[in-house]
């Protein structure tokens, strides 16, 4: 446990790379202690930050991930729920398998991670809960057909003002942030080009850009159940 009884501590998924790498960098910046996931994480010599490995698709890892925070720091005050996955084709093809895996990463690891970090942020009179969802969710391109995505991510950004009216009287704040493009490793470098041409901005975003906003709402204490699009105003329209 964390000597600092005073320290908040952050639990973030997908949390090896892209956006996810840097939600760390950022919460350790702001003095957090970080539990972080995914499934390829490798430990960090940061005594300030505990990694677990592990699929958030299954029913043990948030329990492996939450059990890692309370032991290490002894408390919970925040979530971002990063994880997840995106993959562009037409509706029909989409397979079984690829269905699975949209519910069990996007869906289920929100449910199971949230569900068994709100308890605790109720235990210190409240806390902060962040999810990422997509701005396809709100503005479909037919260039980009991605109805899982939306199927997903749109489900999150529901029960995000839900979850958000809620808790509203006991102290938790629940917000989420709707990215547009960014410049992740999700993307490879030869469809940057054509990536930046669908951004009303003409331009993807930076993994900063997405940072930034979740470092806002972590810091809006009158801010909750809001969308915070982040997508070069590809919601707006075209």
């Amino acid at each position: 446990m964390s000597a600092d009884q005073g320290q908040k501590v952050v639990v973030i998924t997908g949390a090896s790379q892209g956006i996810g790498a840097g939600l760390v960098d950022a919460y350790r910046k702001l003095g957090y202690g970080v539990a972080a996931t995914s499934r390829t994480i490798s430990a960090s010599g940061d005594p300030d930050i505990v990694t677990v490995q592990g699929d958030v698709a299954d029913a043990e890892t948030a329990d492996r991930v939450i059990a890692a925070a309370l032991d290490r720091f002894g408390r919970i005050d925040s979530l971002v729920n990063n994880a997840g996955i995106f993959i562009a084709k037409p509706f029909t093809d989409y397979t079984e398998e690829e269905f699975a895996l949209y519910l069990g990463v996007n869906l289920a690891g929100f449910f199971r991670f949230t569900q068994r970090v709100l308890p605790h942020l109720l235990a210190n009179g409240g806390g902060h809960i962040v999810n990422i969802t997509a701005s396809v969710v709100d503005q479909p391109n037919s260039t980009v057909p991605s109805v899982l995505a939306s199927l997903t991510k749109g489900g999150l950004s529901a029960a995000t003002k839900s979850l958000a009216i809620e808790y509203a009287t006991r102290g938790v704040r629940v917000n989420a942030v709707s990215p547009g493009v960014i410049k992740t490793p999700m993307h490879p470098v030869e469809l940057h080009e054509t990536l930046a041409g669908l951004q009303p901005v003409g331009r993807m975003g930076e993994t900063s850009d997405i940072v930034d906003a979740v470092v806002y709402l972590e810091s809006a204490p009158f801010v909750t159940g809001e969308i915070l699009h982040v997508d070069g105003g590809t919601s707006a329209g075209h």
